[in-house]
């Protein structure tokens, strides 16, 4: 009993202090701009207001928004595609060189987001990408699917490659036993490179601002912006920005759990 109360206990304490950021950013978006700079923090607004909010959705924000849902969704799945794919080939194909592209692969991610800005923008101009979607989207891709094939790769290789052929033993061609077997087993794999990719997409500042130079294509990152100033910053209208920021990653979190927990169950069963 003892041991179940401390266990309980640690939980709630671990969920207080994980939330508890998005709780105070939540008050401070409703507090007046007197109760955000007292010395004393109040953790309850007296007198609430919902003008910020408004203000966001009579603004640019409603555009930068779909804009930021554009991007990273289809970062996401052009990520996954891709991470899905050649995450097998590197796990199962004795591929020429494999352990030197692998170290290529993980060196790429290790470089700073600073050292790519130039090329990418260079090749972006001499292909007329600079300033659209598909160029941001590949500037992104840049960031994610490195990572995102290691991962998947590693998963691979947690799968008995005896369950394959067992398949092709049964008449099923490679692709099909690849296709009803593995991918079903690789769910958790695609569910944890999706959420990375996902966040890293939604999250980035760099590329938006270097390579979107129109207002109605700028993301939620660079929107942000435009509270600070060289004199003032508005951490009213931050906050509440940053509320309506959060909300879709939490909510395709919670998207890709389910199948997260489903790929774990498949695996269970069928492992």
């Amino acid at each position: 009993m003892t041991k179940r109360v401390l266990l309980y206990g640690a939980m709630l304490g671990i969920v207080v202090v994980s939330l508890f950021p998005f709780f105070w950013m939540v008050v401070t978006s409703l507090k007046p701009d007197a109760d955000i700079f007292t010395k004393t923090p109040e953790f309850l607004p007296t007198s609430p207001i919902f003008d910020r909010y408004l203000h966001l959705f009579d603004g640019p924000v409603p555009r930068q928004f779909l804009n930021s849902v554009l991007v990273a969704g289809a970062t996401t799945l052009i990520t996954g595609v891709i991470a899905l794919l050649a995450g097998y080939a590197l796990a199962r194909y004795k591929i020429p060189l494999r352990r030197y592209l692998l170290i290529v692969i993980l060196s790429i991610q290790m470089l700073p987001q600073t050292v790519l800005v130039i090329p990418l923008f260079v090749v972006l101009r001499n292909t007329d990408l600079l300033g659209t979607y598909q160029g941001l989207i590949l500037s992104h891709l840049a960031l994610t699917v490195g990572l995102a094939t290691y991962m998947l790769r590693s998963f691979y290789l947690d799968i008995p490659v005896e369950l394959e052929e067992s398949a092709m033993v049964d008449g099923a061609s490679r692709l099909k036993a690849v296709r009803l077997v593995v991918f079903p087993l690789v769910w958790p794999g695609l569910a944890a490179s999706s959420i990375y990719g996902f966040i890293t997409s939604w999250n980035e500042l760099m590329f938006s601002a270097t390579y979107m130079q129109q207002s109605e294509r700028e993301t939620l990152p660079v929107a942000l912006q435009q509270y600070f100033s060289s004199y003032y910053s508005d951490w009213g209208g931050v906050m509440a920005a940053s509320v309506i920021f959060t909300i879709p990653v939490v909510v395709f979190f919670l998207l890709v759990q389910k199948r997260l927990m489903q790929g774990m169950v498949a695996g269970a069963v069928k492992g």
